[in-house]
């Protein structure tokens, strides 16, 4: 029986964890000496409940907060500490004031004077007023009329509001009972409501009178209280704008009430005024206008009058001056941003740590030079106070009405709920750059985008960070620029590509190409129509540009496209694809589907296309005459404004035929009884519809490579090294985009980075040593910063040949850390220095002289100065001294003011720089955002400031595809099958091609590259105002007598000077100083020394007193130039260093650069011009076997071959 037990029990169990119970019967069986028997009363229930034969242990249950379970504990929490009963409970006890107020209104209004004054039950007696007595009858003021019912009402409230008061008194009493008890409040209570309940007990004072009036200021209090916790009920943020407007407002209605019944009152025993009468007089009492119709007849009421007024001006003027604080705090927080129109309008919010002006007005200006965000709404969100240019900024009407500016803090919910940041279309993060810590700056917007992003997810974000190693924290933004990542790529490539900073901004900033146009210079005119090319997208089905290219290769549609509209189309992505194609190449056939993108001077929306009548008929008489059929015969070209709808004509681009199979590419073009008659040019080949893999160059540049595999150079001074095409093994940061570039196949020892120390690798110790094959590339920076990395990659690029790799030379003022070098061992022919560029021998040790490019990056210790604008001090006066000490050098500058470019190359005295100024000024006040672009500098990509990049951001919200396409052309990302950036100067023998258009031609049917720009370089004499140009006495000094051969000189270089650049100003001033051009300071240079020659051989026969003395003069009379020259030399002999390099060094400062932008067809090509490439991807398309290379490099530009294609190479 005791084994029977068990088992049943264990049946039930086993039951319930699902086993058997004969399984169990048989386990308790043979563990019967080991398990206890179970009590007698062992069931199911106990089971549930617990274990009973535990409650003999030692446990003790412990509950918590036991002192919340008193009554006065759960009435508190019910009367005062719970939020939302609380608020009832308020709000029931101002409706009982109100309400008492009310009855007191009636009782005055059912009351009667003249009927008779008495208490409850007494006889009434009649009662009139004697101006000449002095003696005052109080009965009247004691005694009132009140009704039964009125009386029982009246009471009933009183109670009620008797015990609420002293149950709140109760509740509230933390051990003072008389700090409750002379509470105004609470006397006020008393005296409002215990006569009442008094008279229940005693009949005849039931018409005794009640101050009941003065309940309107408990009113007040109740309301008060009901406000605030109305604010924490609802969980908003408490206006106290809004309370202390209600507060003066309450306070106002509430003397005015209590004057009111009160002199009503006191006036019953004098001039008996009505309701409605005392209401005027206290009105034109506190207005102070005192007409003096209604007076207070007994001293009672004068009484009353004097203590209202000395209350007023007591109280009003400290709720007034409340006011007017509240009102100067909320106009420097910015107040709020109302619900309502959160959700009726549209907005973005601008979160900024300081607002500066520029970045303000850069940010509204390009925001809102989009006509569909006219009706956009911008709040800025800043937790410092408003500036004073802002705010002066911001009081403009233009600005007034849309710009809403909230001093607040990103990380509080409070004020993104003010900004009403979940209702909000998009939210620019921007980081402080002016911070001297920029690594603390990038953690103050990491944590920005993370509480936007934890408070309203749904917000699109558009983040700007400085660092790219913190770039992964903000991964989860919709966009994202990194300051660094860009800067480097745009500095690299302005050392292969010159002017790639210029091409950049020109192309992310918006403009109508309006700029310049009334200028005289032809130049500036051309430059600025051309500056208002931007990057747009369409759909292919849906445009007119590109519909009728359906089916055809992309090279045919770009060709054509630019022919026929004007528009250059570089990229396109399919809609199966996210990734966007930079020129995938003529492989690529279009669909109705693809998304194409061009640059244009504006979209495809906005045009308008007319076809000429004479043009159509001229395509009707000769129908089979042309070189291309179909559609892309129509000779329409349109050049629209970005505003509007306007389209202007221009010549037309009809091809015209030829005898040697060449079509021209615009108007321009000679005939073809010409072409094939008086000249033997090579003609050009068609571009074809359809690729044609045994006519088409798929990949030079591999093709170049491969020749470098097979014969490396040997003239270089060092061992042949064979390069190796590979990613990166190791990167300095997380993030970094993986890109083939071309690596070593051991990585460089540590020791052998330095440039400056010879090692037990090699005993080089200066870049003449080397004697590397191409011009050094000499970086200046403060630190080797992970940013730096994106210089080297776009530079080491797999696509770029390795004839064309130019050392790299990396000047930092801090030794770089092992990490850094870690990352760069593997790139050949990258090297390292400590020094600075304001330390002449720095800058001789790591070889400046063979050097065609110094890059001089801004420093972050001097990016905040106590000034504005004076940040870049030192750095633009370290340049202008490597300016002058070196003057062939290409130098680009990084500035942290764009404002400042105006003084790189400064010219003191220039009239020509000064008429710049001023057509600068001219275009700021007719509201260009590119007024600066007219300078020189900026113009010739001479210098660059990354805040003119920050559009790239503010352009991402229209064009979401920006970002994307401008770290392509940087070599920031590499997508498999788009194209990159890169450029091909254009040499004497390349002038058959004659225009643009055909330069498009023979491009796209040869290599299949887009020409999107060209960089052109004119010759122009910039004259002085002085009286004499300090670069004309920067000559040798010799006598004219000596040589007559000056006169031949002159004439020849007149004619060419005054013929053709573009620049009228260079043609007045050509012919008349030949001393600056720098092709005369090396003749004068050459006569100098023949002159110094032959005044040896003198020397020999004359007196050497007379030679003494000739030298004395020449010493005297020599230039600042030459006394420059003789300072470097003196220093380089001090190092050790030949100075043979120094002498070849040129004066090149009498020419003005500047980039066109997707130039018209016809427009004609000059020497030296450099075009601008995208070049399509070596390893999209490559073809087996190198005859096949070989075969169709005849199509390739001359350009082509390795000494002459690229922009390096002198």
């Amino acid at each position: 029986c005791a084994l029977r037990r068990p088992c049943a029990g264990d049946g039930s169990r086993g039951h319930v964890d699902g086993e058997r119970p004969d399984t169990t019967r048989f386990k308790m069986n043979d563990l019967d000496s080991e398990v206890l028997p179970l009590p007698p009363r062992y069931r199911l229930r106990d089971l549930l409940l617990g274990d009973q034969s535990f409650q003999n242990d030692d446990r003790v249950q412990v509950e918590f907060y036991v002192n919340e379970n008193t009554f006065k504990e759960r009435l508190k929490l019910f009367f005062i500490k719970n939020q939302r009963s609380s608020l009832r409970i308020r709000l029931f006890n101002f409706s009982l004031k109100l309400l008492t107020c009310l009855l007191y209104i009636v009782r005055v209004l059912l009351d009667d004077p003249a009927l008779g004054i008495g208490c409850w039950g007494c006889p009434k007696q009649n009662y009139t007023f004697n101006d000449s007595s002095s003696e005052i009858n109080w009965a009247p003021i004691l005694w009132v009329e009140r009704k039964m019912a009125l009386w029982v009402i009246q009471v009933i409230v009183a109670i009620i509001s008797f015990l609420e008061t002293m149950l709140l008194i109760y509740l509230s009493y933390k051990g003072n009972i008389w700090e409750q008890v002379f509470r105004v409040s609470f006397i006020l209570e008393m005296i409002n409501t215990l006569p009442f309940i008094i008279t229940i007990f005693w009949r005849p004072l039931r018409n005794l009178f009640i101050p009941v009036f003065l309940n309107c200021w408990l009113a007040k209090h109740a309301l008060e209280n009901m406000i605030n916790d109305f604010h924490r009920a609802i969980l908003r943020t408490q206006s106290a704008m809004f309370n202390q407007v209600l507060i003066l407002f309450c306070t106002l209605l509430c003397l005015v009430f209590t004057g009111t019944c009160g002199i009503q009152h006191l006036e019953r025993a004098g001039g008996n005024l009505s309701l409605l009468t005392s209401f005027y007089f206290c009105i034109v009492t506190f207005s102070t206008v005192g007409y003096g119709d209604v007076t207070p007849k007994i001293w009672p009421s004068q009484l009353l009058v004097v203590i209202m007024i000395c209350v007023a001006l007591v109280v009003l003027p400290l709720q007034f001056e409340e006011l007017v604080y509240l009102w100067m705090e909320r106009q420097k927080s910015g107040g709020n941003y109302s619900r309502h129109r959160a959700q009726t309008e549209k907005h973005v919010v601008l979160c900024v740590s300081s607002l500066k002006i520029d970045l303000l007005m850069d940010f509204l200006n390009e925001f809102y030079a989009h006509p569909r965000l006219q009706d956009y709404y911008v709040v800025i969100l800043c937790p410092t106070e408003m500036d004073i240019q802002v705010r002066r900024v911001l009081q403009i009407p233009l600005w007034s009405q849309r710009v809403i500016y909230l001093q607040g803090s990103a990380l509080k919910d409070q004020d993104l709920m003010r900004a009403k940041m979940d209702n909000g279309e998009a939210c620019f993060i921007l980081s402080s750059r002016n911070e001297v810590d920029r690594t603390a700056a990038d953690h103050q917007t990491i944590l920005r985008a993370w509480a936007v992003k934890d408070f309203a997810p749904n917000c699109p974000l558009y983040v700007q960070i400085l660092k790219p190693e913190n770039k992964f924290h903000v991964k989860f933004a919709d966009h994202v620029v990194c300051e660094e990542e860009c800067k480097y790529a745009l500095l690299a490539l302005n050392c292969i590509c010159p002017a790639t900073s210029t091409l950049i901004t020109l192309l992310v900033h918006t403009s109508r190409g309006q700029e310049g146009q009334e200028s005289p210079e032809q130049w500036q005119r051309m430059y600025g129509r051309c500056s208002g090319n931007e990057v747009y997208h369409i759909r292919m089905g849906d445009s007119k540009f590109f519909r009728e290219y359906e089916g055809k290769s992309f090279t045919y549609a770009a060709f054509h496209a630019h022919k026929k509209y004007g528009v250059c189309l570089i990229g396109l992505k399919r809609e199966d694809d996210k990734s966007i194609l930079l020129n995938p190449g003529p492989r690529h056939i279009l669909a109705a589907t693809d998304t194409c993108f061009y640059i244009n001077i504006t979209k495809e929306e906005n045009s308008a296309f007319i076809f000429k009548q004479e043009e159509k008929q001229q395509q009707r008489a000769s129908p089979g005459q042309g070189l291309y059929q179909g559609p892309s015969r129509l000779p329409v070209q349109s050049i629209i404004a970005s505003m509007g709808t306007v389209a202007m004509d221009l010549p037309s681009a009809e091809c015209r035929p030829s005898q040697s199979g060449g079509g021209g590419g615009g108007s321009k073009l000679a005939l073809p009884t010409e072409n094939g008659s008086g000249s033997r040019r090579p003609s050009i080949a068609p571009v074809l519809e359809l690729a044609d893999s045994s006519a088409l160059l798929p990949c030079d540049l591999l093709s170049d490579q491969s020749e470098d595999e097979v014969t490396p150079s040997d003239d270089e001074g060092l061992s042949t090294v064979e390069y190796v095409r590979g990613y990166p093994p190791n990167s300095p940061y997380i993030g970094s985009s993986p890109t083939l570039c071309h690596l070593l196949p051991v990585k460089a020892p540590f020791c052998c980075l330095r440039l400056d120390k010879g090692c037990k690798h090699n005993s080089y110790e200066d870049a003449k040593a080397y004697g590397f094959k191409n011009k050094l590339i000499i970086v200046s920076a403060e630190t080797a910063g992970n940013g730096l990395y994106n210089f080297i990659v776009p530079l080491r690029a797999y696509y770029r040949s390795r004839k064309e790799l130019n050392p790299i030379v990396l000047l930092l003022d801090n030794k770089p850390d092992h990490h850094f070098l870690e990352a760069i061992c593997f790139f050949p022919m990258v090297y390292y220095m400590e020094g600075s560029v304001d330390n002449l021998d720095s800058l001789l040790q790591c070889g400046v002289i063979y050097a065609d490019n110094l890059v001089v990056v801004d420093k972050e210790s001097t990016m905040s100065a106590e000034e504005d604008y004076m940040a870049d001090a030192k750095t633009i006066v370290n340049v202008q001294t490597m300016f002058r000490l070196f003057p062939s050098l290409s130098i680009t500058t990084e500035l942290t003011h764009p404002s400042n470019m105006r003084f790189m190359q400064f010219r003191a005295k220039d009239s020509y720089s000064l008429a710049l100024s001023k057509l600068e000024k001219r275009e700021r006040e007719n509201g260009s955002n590119l007024a600066f672009m007219f300078r020189l500098p900026f113009a010739a990509g001479r210098v660059f400031s990354i805040s003119m990049l920050d559009t790239l951001l503010y352009q991402s919200f229209v064009k979401d595809y920006m970002i994307s396409i401008t770290r392509l052309l940087l070599g920031l990302d590499t997508t498999p099958g788009s194209g990159h950036l890169c450029a091909m100067k254009v040499t004497e023998e390349d002038l058959w091609i004659r225009t643009y258009g055909r330069l498009f031609q023979k491009l796209c049917s040869s290599s299949a590259e887009i020409p999107i720009g060209i960089y052109r370089t004119e010759s122009h004499v910039f004259s002085t105002s002085e009286p004499q140009d300090p670069r004309a006495q920067s000559q040798i000094s010799v006598n004219v007598e000596d040589f007559e051969d000056t006169q031949d000189v002159r004439g020849p270089w007149s004619a060419p000077t005054g013929s053709g650049r573009g620049s009228t100003h260079g043609q007045q001033e050509g012919s008349e100083d030949p001393a600056e051009h720098p092709l005369l300071r090396r003749k004068s240079l050459q006569w100098a020394r023949r002159l110094s020659r032959r005044g040896t051989r003198h020397a020999g026969r004359a007196a050497a007193p007379e030679w003494t003395g000739q030298r004395r003069l020449s010493l005297c009379r020599r230039s600042e130039r030459q006394e420059l020259s003789e300072l470097v030399k003196n220093r380089m002999k001090h190092l050790g260093l030949p100075t043979t390099g120094y002498d070849e060094m040129n004066d090149h400062q009498n020419t003005l650069s500047y980039v066109l932008i997707n130039p018209p067809p016809d427009t004609r090509l000059e020497p030296n011009d450099i075009v601008y490439l995208i070049r399509s991807d070596p390893l999209a398309h490559v073809v087996s076997g190198s005859q096949s290379w070989k075969a169709s490099c005849s199509y390739k530009l001359s350009s082509c071959d390795p000494e002459t294609r690229d922009e390096t190479q002198l």
